[in-house]
Protein backbone atom coordinates (compact mmCIF):
# COMPACT_ATOMS: atom_id res chain seq x y z
CA UNK A 1 0.00 0.00 0.00
CA UNK A 2 1.17 3.69 -0.89
CA UNK A 3 1.62 5.73 2.21
CA UNK A 4 0.08 8.28 0.96
CA UNK A 5 -3.18 6.25 0.41
CA UNK A 6 -5.35 5.70 3.25
CA UNK A 7 -7.79 1.89 2.95
CA UNK A 8 -10.46 4.30 3.68
CA UNK A 9 -9.92 6.71 0.39
CA UNK A 10 -8.37 4.77 -2.12
CA UNK A 11 -6.88 7.01 -5.22
CA UNK A 12 -7.79 6.82 -8.67
CA UNK A 13 -4.47 6.63 -10.75
CA UNK A 14 -5.80 8.60 -13.58
CA UNK A 15 -7.14 11.42 -12.14
CA UNK A 16 -5.07 11.52 -8.93
CA UNK A 17 -8.46 13.31 -7.06
CA UNK A 18 -9.25 11.20 -3.43
CA UNK A 19 -12.55 8.91 -4.50
CA UNK A 20 -14.43 8.18 -1.50
CA UNK A 21 -14.59 4.38 -0.82
CA UNK A 22 -17.53 2.67 -1.74
CA UNK A 23 -18.45 1.22 1.16
CA UNK A 24 -17.93 3.89 3.20
CA UNK A 25 -20.65 5.95 1.02
CA UNK A 26 -22.72 2.99 1.98
CA UNK A 27 -22.42 3.49 5.56
CA UNK A 28 -22.60 6.90 5.34
CA UNK A 29 -26.02 6.86 3.26
CA UNK A 30 -27.37 4.41 6.33
CA UNK A 31 -25.50 6.00 9.19
CA UNK A 32 -28.68 8.57 10.48
CA UNK A 33 -26.70 10.12 12.84
CA UNK A 34 -24.62 11.48 9.87
CA UNK A 35 -27.34 12.03 7.25
CA UNK A 36 -29.41 13.86 10.47
CA UNK A 37 -25.98 16.04 10.80
CA UNK A 38 -25.56 16.60 6.88
CA UNK A 39 -29.57 17.83 7.39
CA UNK A 40 -29.26 20.10 10.08
CA UNK A 41 -26.21 21.87 9.03
CA UNK A 42 -28.42 22.65 5.40
CA UNK A 43 -31.01 23.82 7.72
CA UNK A 44 -28.36 25.60 9.64
CA UNK A 45 -27.28 27.70 6.66
CA UNK A 46 -30.81 27.93 5.09
CA UNK A 47 -32.05 29.21 8.55
CA UNK A 48 -29.18 31.71 8.26
CA UNK A 49 -29.29 32.60 5.00
CA UNK A 50 -32.68 33.98 6.04
CA UNK A 51 -31.77 35.49 8.53
CA UNK A 52 -29.58 37.55 6.53
CA UNK A 53 -32.48 38.27 3.95
CA UNK A 54 -34.86 39.03 7.02
CA UNK A 55 -31.73 41.55 8.59
CA UNK A 56 -31.06 43.20 5.11
CA UNK A 57 -34.92 43.72 4.38
CA UNK A 58 -35.39 45.42 7.58
CA UNK A 59 -32.63 47.87 7.36
CA UNK A 60 -33.47 48.49 3.54
CA UNK A 61 -37.49 49.04 5.27
CA UNK A 62 -35.86 51.15 7.89
CA UNK A 63 -33.82 52.92 5.43
CA UNK A 64 -36.55 53.88 2.84
CA UNK A 65 -39.25 54.29 5.88
CA UNK A 66 -36.37 57.24 7.99
CA UNK A 67 -35.88 58.73 4.07
CA UNK A 68 -39.52 58.95 4.09
CA UNK A 69 -40.04 60.41 7.03
CA UNK A 70 -37.28 62.96 6.06
CA UNK A 71 -39.12 64.09 3.34
CA UNK A 72 -42.31 63.96 4.98
CA UNK A 73 -40.41 66.87 7.36
CA UNK A 74 -38.96 69.25 4.83
CA UNK A 75 -42.42 68.81 2.42
CA UNK A 76 -44.52 70.33 5.80
CA UNK A 77 -42.10 72.45 6.70
CA UNK A 78 -41.71 73.85 3.54
CA UNK A 79 -45.87 73.86 3.47
CA UNK A 80 -45.74 75.77 6.94
CA UNK A 81 -43.72 78.33 5.75
CA UNK A 82 -45.21 78.63 2.72
CA UNK A 83 -48.79 79.15 5.07
CA UNK A 84 -46.71 81.62 7.39
CA UNK A 85 -45.64 83.89 4.25
CA UNK A 86 -49.23 83.56 2.77
CA UNK A 87 -51.07 84.52 6.24
CA UNK A 88 -48.65 87.26 6.84
CA UNK A 89 -49.18 88.76 3.35
CA UNK A 90 -53.18 88.29 4.13
CA UNK A 91 -52.50 90.28 7.42
CA UNK A 92 -50.48 92.83 5.99
CA UNK A 93 -52.88 93.48 3.34
CA UNK A 94 -55.96 93.42 5.95
CA UNK A 95 -54.17 95.89 7.63
CA UNK A 96 -53.26 98.18 4.69
CA UNK A 97 -57.30 98.13 3.67
CA UNK A 98 -58.33 98.67 7.01
CA UNK A 99 -55.34 101.74 6.98
CA UNK A 100 -57.27 102.89 3.83
CA UNK A 101 -60.83 102.85 4.74
CA UNK A 102 -60.13 104.46 8.07
CA UNK A 103 -58.50 107.50 5.76
CA UNK A 104 -61.55 107.35 3.82
CA UNK A 105 -63.53 107.69 6.11
CA UNK A 106 -61.48 110.03 7.91
CA UNK A 107 -61.55 112.20 4.66
CA UNK A 108 -65.01 111.65 4.05
CA UNK A 109 -66.01 113.18 7.82
CA UNK A 110 -63.47 116.26 7.06
CA UNK A 111 -65.40 116.92 3.38
CA UNK A 112 -68.64 116.90 4.98
CA UNK A 113 -67.77 118.88 8.09
CA UNK A 114 -66.23 121.65 5.11
CA UNK A 115 -69.26 121.41 3.37
CA UNK A 116 -71.52 121.86 6.16
CA UNK A 117 -69.40 125.06 7.50
CA UNK A 118 -69.95 126.49 4.31
CA UNK A 119 -73.75 125.70 3.68
CA UNK A 120 -73.73 127.47 7.34
CA UNK A 121 -71.90 130.71 5.99
CA UNK A 122 -73.96 130.64 2.85
CA UNK A 123 -77.14 130.55 5.10
CA UNK A 124 -75.73 133.58 7.07
CA UNK A 125 -74.79 135.53 4.22
CA UNK A 126 -78.07 135.05 2.62
CA UNK A 127 -79.83 136.04 6.28
CA UNK A 128 -77.41 139.07 6.74
CA UNK A 129 -77.52 140.45 3.09
CA UNK A 130 -81.10 138.98 1.37
CA UNK A 131 -80.51 141.79 -1.12
CA UNK A 132 -76.89 141.27 -2.43
CA UNK A 133 -77.47 137.50 -2.50
CA UNK A 134 -80.37 137.84 -4.86
CA UNK A 135 -78.63 139.36 -7.53
CA UNK A 136 -75.56 136.81 -6.92
CA UNK A 137 -77.79 134.32 -7.51
CA UNK A 138 -79.98 136.08 -10.60
CA UNK A 139 -76.45 136.64 -12.18
CA UNK A 140 -74.65 133.10 -11.77
CA UNK A 141 -77.84 131.67 -13.75
CA UNK A 142 -77.37 133.98 -16.20
CA UNK A 143 -74.02 133.23 -16.40
CA UNK A 144 -74.55 129.74 -16.59
CA UNK A 145 -77.82 129.35 -18.52
CA UNK A 146 -75.24 131.75 -21.34
CA UNK A 147 -72.87 128.73 -20.67
CA UNK A 148 -75.16 126.20 -21.36
CA UNK A 149 -76.40 127.14 -24.73
CA UNK A 150 -73.32 127.01 -26.48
Amino acid sequence: MNPIQSSSTPRDPGLNPAVPNPSMAASDATDPLLADTGSSKAHARIDQGAERVKQATSDAVARTKQAVDTTADKVEAGVHRATDKAASAAHRANDKAADLSERGRQLRDETMDKAELWMEQAREYVREKPMQSVAIAVGAGWLLGRLLRR
